[in-house]
């Protein structure tokens, strides 16, 4: 052990043992492998002799030079990590949406690590087509003749603008022109595409005269769009995707009904009801049918087009299709999802969303009991369960609050950060990283959404924080 009385600042520096055991770097070895953190003790403890040697005055104590390595371990860290999400938000856009079914992940590995047969038929041995396997699994669940993948919902509405309305007039309800997340406003997307767009009826009211009256020679499309988390109530009116593909087919125009949120079939996530599905879609006659893989379908981010092969063909033959074309990860992890769809009892024990949301409220109750037990006689925290709403998120479902259970804590906490908000950040820069909710100056850890294995994270998350 040094002297802690020696003047010599040198000689007040701690082993490199004793950092290894201190409270900050606790765990870090069993994560992170004991060469790495050894290197990041050294490293911390090079620096601090440098400065020394320079006649800085720095801090020696074990604590301080402990976080200072943890630090510099978390500066090495990728970029991109997993994280437990305990918001309460199922379709976390922030955090990444639907976590993919252990097939979708495994059948990812298998191609990303060597060749596949992506655009290559294995029978004739000449030249295949990129989405042809993931099309005839989309045609068994929707009853389409068609479909076709991009790289998500957005690119598919500009591609379809693009190849099928160029020039030409758009017609969509004024009360659809809706902007989503990250500044995505859908009037944008018609000026990128080429399309001219034509609005009709008003913000809350819109009847089929209004699309009737709008029809003439340069019209190209109707246009549905599901407005996403936007929604008026009260005084209202909309017309049916039904009543417009009709008026479509009797103009001689085309009818595209962007559902967004990716339920395809009469198979959806339980508690969903009021999203429109894809298959409502093609068996009213909408000749394109638009929607994303990463939210209601629970797969990876891709956006789908579905509809009559013509439309699914010029959209195909348009430039732009290549740019917007999905790689052989995405195509694994969509065809492995879609296997799975076409079973909806199976679906809702192997998608991760479609789980959560089958997950009894009883359920949650008892996990968040049982950590919030361990919490209080471990660590001494004011931890409780307590009731809460989760959402699905993405922009789906927005007005259905599903019945959920959080672990409640109320601060001040042990250790060097008491505060709600103080300890919220040391939890989302930790490992694993732990992204809960700060509501009425405690914190809610939200269970809706979190894999059951991860409770004992949490446990050991909190206990880092605490412990300091």
């Amino acid at each position: 052990m040094p002297d802690r009385d020696d003047p010599s600042p040198f000689r007040r520096l701690p082993p490199v043992n004793e950092l290894l055991a201190s409270g900050p770097l606790a765990g870090s070895i069993d994560r992170l492998g004991r060469d790495a953190v050894l290197s990041a003790v050294r490293s911390t403890l090079d620096d601090a002799r440098s400065r020394i040697a320079r006649g800085e005055a720095i801090e020696v104590d074990p604590g301080a030079l402990a976080r200072s390595a943890a630090d510099r371990l978390a500066s090495d860290r990728p970029i991109l990590r997993p994280v437990i999400n305990a918001t309460g938000i199922l379709l976390h856009t922030g955090l990444g949406r639907a976590p993919l079914a252990r097939e979708a992940v495994e059948a990812v590995a298998r191609v990303a690590s060597g060749y596949c047969n992506l655009e290559f038929d294995l029978e004739s041995g000449h030249r295949g087509r990129r989405a042809d396997g993931v099309a005839g699994l989309i045609r068994r669940l929707t009853g389409a003749e068609a479909a076709t993948v991009v790289n998500n919902n957005a690119g598919a509405t500009m591609l379809a603008l693009r190849a099928l309305a160029t020039g030409r007039e758009v017609v969509v309800s004024r009360g659809q022109l809706v902007e989503i997340g990250g500044s995505y406003r859908l009037p944008e997307v018609f000026e990128a595409s080429g399309a001219r767009l034509r609005e009709v009826g008003t913000t809350n009211r819109t009847r089929l005269s209004d699309y009737e009256r709008a029809i003439g020679p340069d019209t190209a499309a109707l246009l549905r769009v599901h407005p996403s988390n936007y929604r008026i109530v009260g005084f209202t009116e909309s017309v049916g995707i039904s009543e417009l593909a009709a008026l479509g087919r009797s103009r001689g125009v085309l009818t595209i009904d962007d559902v967004g949120s990716g339920a395809l079939g009469p198979g959806r996530p339980p508690v969903v009801v009021e999203e429109p599905t894809v298959l409502e879609g093609v068996q009213a006659g909408a000749d394109l049918v638009l929607c994303s893989g990463d939210k209601l379908l629970g797969g990876p981010q891709c956006g789908l087009l579905i509809g009559r092969e013509a439309v699914i063909r010029r959209i195909e033959a348009d430039p732009l299709m290549r740019a917007l074309r999905v790689d052989k990860m995405t195509l694994a992890a969509l065809e492995a999802t879609l296997r799975i769809a076409l079973d909806p009892s199976r679906a809702s024990r192997s998608i991760p969303l479609w789980a959560f949301l089958a997950t009894p409220v009883e359920s949650l109750r008892g996990r968040a009991d049982r950590l919030s037990d361990r919490l209080r006689e471990e660590f001494g925290l004011g931890a409780a369960s307590a009731d809460s709403v989760s959402y699905v998120g993405g922009g789906s479902a927005p007005g259905e609050a599903i019945p959920s259970v959080s672990v409640r804590i109320e601060p001040p906490l042990p250790g060097r950060c008491p505060g709600a908000s103080e300890a919220s950040r040391a939890l989302r820069e930790g490992e694993p990283g732990v992204v809960c909710r700060v509501q009425a100056g405690a914190l809610w850890f939200d269970l809706r959404a979190v894999f059951e294995e991860d409770d004992d994270r949490i446990a050991g998350a909190i206990g880092a924080v605490v412990r300091g």
